[in-house]
């Protein structure tokens, strides 16, 4: 009975969204590969990880996965570890904005320009983005979101839900857009800071739900032979191990580029 509710389903404005990303996107590689050449301005790997991170939120929100994660926590937090740890770095790596911007005609582009360049959102777009900023605004959706009280209040109202989903997703492009563009231009370790400091609290918080007496959602009652508690325990598992290997690879990976860029110039 439970299975049979299970497919795939989204509301017509998230498809929309979707497929407008995935289809500016592809235009504005095109259109800058006609004329620069093919790899060059954006790589060829960067658009590949767009696309995997495209995938990755079509398979957290428009897959069967999204229902059933209305009857399995640990479903649900497989599907938010693929918006904050999955997603999210992908879509940074992939530089979407670049792309967008190509697919854009010169005037909405140059209307757009002229609005980045307002003093009171460059302002606040360096604020979010500079590490605390982005770690503190991303803790606190993750922690807060995951009160009972919340949780539950997302779980019985879709638009609630909704929001939940917005800000873990948002709240995440901000902490790995802090930690890949610090990264890659100045390795003074606050990138490294802000992933093992993440991994820390995420990690301290799938413990917590692991190692809970008691279930701390009343929505979930068990299913597919699993009893509330074990279904929560499992879902903390989840946030705990495979979101500290996200965080974990990336650091090695920001670490392994710092080690190629300072070994380099040696080799000529």
């Amino acid at each position: 009975m439970l299975l049979s509710g299970l497919h795939w389903h989204a509301q017509p404005w998230l498809v929309a969204l979707l497929l407008a990303a995935a289809a500016l996107y592809a235009f504005g590689i095109a259109r800058l590969w006609r004329n620069a050449g093919i790899g060059r301005g954006i790589r060829v790997s960067a658009a590949v990880r767009f696309a995997l991170g495209w995938i990755a939120l079509v398979l957290a929100l428009v897959s069967p996965l999204d229902p059933l994660g209305d009857v399995l926590f640990s479903a649900h937090m497989v599907q938010h570890e693929l918006l904050m740890a999955v997603a999210a770095p992908l879509f940074v790596l992939g530089r979407p904005l670049e792309a967008w911007a190509w697919a854009l005609p010169v005037p909405a582009l140059r209307a757009l320009a002229g609005v980045g360049r307002m003093p009171w959102l460059a302002r606040a777009w360096a604020f979010v983005t500079e590490p605390l900023a982005a770690w503190s605004l991303h803790a606190l959706a993750l922690w807060l979101w995951h009160a009972p009280i919340l949780f539950g209040m997302a779980l019985e109202s879709e638009a609630v839900h909704i929001a939940q989903h917005a800000s873990f997703l948002g709240s995440a492009l901000l902490l790995w857009w802090s930690v890949f563009g610090r990264g890659s231009r100045r390795p003074d370790g606050a990138s490294l800071a802000s992933l093992f400091t993440t991994m820390i609290h995420t990690g301290a918080l799938g413990a917590l739900l692991t190692f809970a007496p008691h279930p701390w959602y009343a929505h979930y009652t068990g299913a597919f032979g699993l009893s509330a508690l074990e279904d929560q325990q499992l879902g903390g598992l989840v946030m705990w191990v495979p979101g500290g290997v996200a965080y974990l690879a990336a650091a090695l990976a920001i670490v392994g580029s710092w080690l190629a860029r300072d070994t380099a110039p040696r080799l000529r």
